[in-house]
């Protein structure tokens, strides 16, 4: 495509499917193109996803129709998953042809070298491609056709990302869907409580839970209202670097895909009309997502997406429960219908349960909630309609099912290249190396080498001298808008004779215009869990990697012996929660709130960025040697202000360490 025609086209619609409906509802709206999951690797491994079978007719039939079909792949993939990772792959090559997949693990780069799949490659916004100057080094070193850019960038930050864009490389912008408050790859909340990784597509979302913080009870301190453009989407018609506008809801019902895949098309076809502008505004505004922000997009008016006086609950609030205890009822603010799904309170709450409309109930008619499950109904509890199937949806999807194509008894596939081609380890003969991270110069081990994170206010503080001998840590994030600014920093670093760098995301090696005449190490912030990801470290000129400290006891044990770099591991410390680009107005900073089981933690900003730490550390001291016999070389300490008013908890701090990563 020249750049002619690449002023001229249109960006895709593209539509999320969750199931065989929602995939189907997609088509009659009319998407461009759909994404979707199949059973395993999915960064939504609760949604019902699909089986290979199923979604080989569902791509045939989209492809028939002239839409595209993109397969997510973008979850972290575990050292023993690396075979069957390579069998799906080859089994999209061979059966599902897919127009692209969507990955977020650097392994699985290295990995679809090794098999036969040659389609697109798309980076998730997981992968956390965040400043400009990512973007040259991607398409240089990694090769991918298309970079997912985080839901925290405003126009100006996608403007700038657009400009530095290279040819050959598509950028896709979230344009309406939920908002995780954690920066997408930066989260470890979910996995932190128990194992359940959003990294992983496993994520139990902790941040829409009740939280208190002082005389504060029962607050929705992190839950985001969804994104939705909405009208302002017609600035993104003028960026051609935007391939793809993105809607988030792999978990959501045909209804919502319906209608947010046809506002959508109307805005981006027919937006300066101001009638078919009301018609997509009203198909939103019954698409039965949550209250819509427009976020960050506009920097002279952004909007924080947290606020606790609205609801956050997923779908279109219908009212409230009313009525005696024994007999509670709700007076629908729109007309319910056959097959509606109706849900009672928030999943966490005490009243939560899950009705199916069995006949229709008039606008502000009566209809009574019996027990479910032995539950009762509390007066006053919120109630939203989560999904509907209006017949003239259900006829379109019926007739498109009716076009499927049975493909149950297609070809086998081809056999898969194994065994995999796994990494040549490296023998390590390199000393063993320990030291803490401070967020200042701390005077108290000026004696030893330590790692001190990097910014204006540590480099300014820093000893004459000091400069060369600290290990200088790059931040989990960095915007557009403070990316030159730590361009310079990691210059004046440079010039004091600074050598040694841990880099937190693996394309920060583009902040560096001599990488080879540096010693970089790649972050636990890169999420580093298997040899191929490791292998593709080495291969961007990383001379050691971190590892993900979210792994369990058997993945760590057995990453050395399978690693072409030395390794290093976080043994103890505070280890965020997660980072975010916001916080509540309501919540005050530097102070604790805990949540219903008594779990506590804090939040501190750091730069423009806000980082939430729980109220004990990790540790694995205890099995620091165990891990340098298993071939560690680098152990890291990460050290934080804690506040005055945070008092520490005293409890194991292994993470999943006796737990296997879901």
């Amino acid at each position: 495509m020249n750049k002619l025609e690449e002023k001229t086209a249109k960006p895709e619609i593209l539509a999320p499917a969750g199931n065989r409906d929602a995939f189907l509802a997609a088509l009659a709206a009319g998407a461009d193109a759909i994404y979707c999951g199949l059973r395993q690797f999915s960064a939504r491994m609760e949604a019902k996803n699909f089986p290979s079978s199923q979604l080989e007719s569902l791509v045939r039939l989209a492809q028939d129709r002239g839409t595209r079909v993109y397969v997510t792949f973008n979850t972290l993939i575990k050292p023993g998953e690396l075979e069957v990772a390579a069998g799906i792959l080859n089994d999209l090559a061979y059966r599902i042809k897919p127009d692209g997949v969507i990955i977020q693990d650097p392994g699985v780069r290295e990995l679809i070298r090794q098999t036969a799949y040659k389609g697109e490659v798309h980076l998730s916004t997981l992968a956390n491609v965040t400043f400009p100057d990512a973007l040259q080094f991607l398409k240089k070193k990694f090769t991918v056709d298309r970079v997912v850019v985080p839901r925290e960038l405003n126009i100006d930050e996608i403007k700038t990302m657009a400009a530095a864009c290279p040819t050959g490389l598509a950028l896709e912008v979230f344009v309406h869907g939920a908002l995780c408050y954690g920066v997408s790859g930066r989260c470890y909340w979910s996995s932190y409580m128990g194992g359940k990784s959003g990294l992983r597509g496993r994520c139990v979302q902790p941040c829409r839970r009740l939280y208190t913080q002082g005389k504060e009870a029962g607050k929705r301190y992190f839950s985001c209202q969804d994104l939705s453009l909405d009208v302002l989407v017609k600035v993104l018609n003028e960026i051609p670097e935007i391939a793809a506008w993105k809607i988030e809801g792999r978990k959501k019902g045909p209804h919502y895909v319906y209608y947010t895949t046809r506002a959508y098309r109307l805005l981006r076809d027919e937006g300066r009309d101001p009638v078919m502008k009301r018609t997509a505004l009203g198909l939103l505004e019954r698409s039965l997502g949550r209250t819509g922000t427009h976020y960050h997009f506009l920097p002279q008016r952004p909007q924080n997406p947290v606020d606790v006086t609205r609801q956050t609950g997923s779908g279109f609030f219908m009212g409230v429960v009313k009525g005696p205890s024994g007999k509670p009822f709700i007076t629908p603010k729109e007309e319910l219908l056959f097959g509606d799904i109706l849900r009672v309170g928030y999943e966490d709450g005490r009243f939560h349960a899950v009705y199916k409309i069995r006949k229709q109930i008039p606008k502000n008619g009566k209809f009574y909630l019996k027990s479910v499950a032995g539950k009762t109904t509390g007066k006053g509890t919120p109630v939203f309609l989560i999904d509907r199937r209006e017949t003239a949806l259900t006829d379109m999807i019926d007739s498109l099912a009716g076009s499927l194509v049975e493909r149950s008894r297609a070809p086998q596939r081809k056999p898969s290249p194994f065994p995999l081609r796994l990494p040549k380890r490296t023998r390590v003969r390199m000393a063993s190396r320990e030291f803490s991270v401070h967020r200042r110069y701390s005077m108290e081990k000026r004696s030893g080498v330590q790692g001190v994170w990097l910014s204006e206010n540590a480099l300014s503080r820093l000893p004459s001298g000091a400069v060369a001998k600290s290990i200088w840590w790059l931040p989990p994030v960095i915007w557009p808008e403070n990316a030159e600014a730590l361009r310079r920093l990691v210059d004046r670093v440079r010039r004091k004779g600074g050598r040694h760098f841990f880099l937190n995301a693996p394309w920060q090696i583009g902040m560096f215009s001599n990488p080879d005449k540096m010693q970089l190490w790649a972050g636990p912030f890169c999420n580093l869990t298997n040899p191929f990801a490791l292998k593709a470290i080495a291969n961007l000129g990383f001379i050691g990697a971190v590892i993900s400290p979210e792994l369990g006891a058997d993945d760590i044990l057995a990453l050395p012996n399978q690693s072409p770099l030395p390794l290093g591991i976080v043994v103890s410390g505070n280890w965020p929660l997660c980072i975010s680009r916001v916080v509540s107005e309501r919540i005050a900073l530097e102070e604790p709130f805990s949540s219903p089981r008594g779990e506590q933690a804090w939040a501190s900003r750091y730069g423009s960025d806000y980082w939430l730490f729980p109220n004990w550390e990790l540790d694995l001291k205890h099995l620091q040697r165990k891990l340098e016999k298993a071939g560690y070389r680098v152990f890291i300490h990460l050290k934080e202000p804690v506040p005055k008013t945070v008092k520490m908890k005293k409890r194991p701090g292994i993470w999943n360490w006796k737990v296997e990563l879901a």
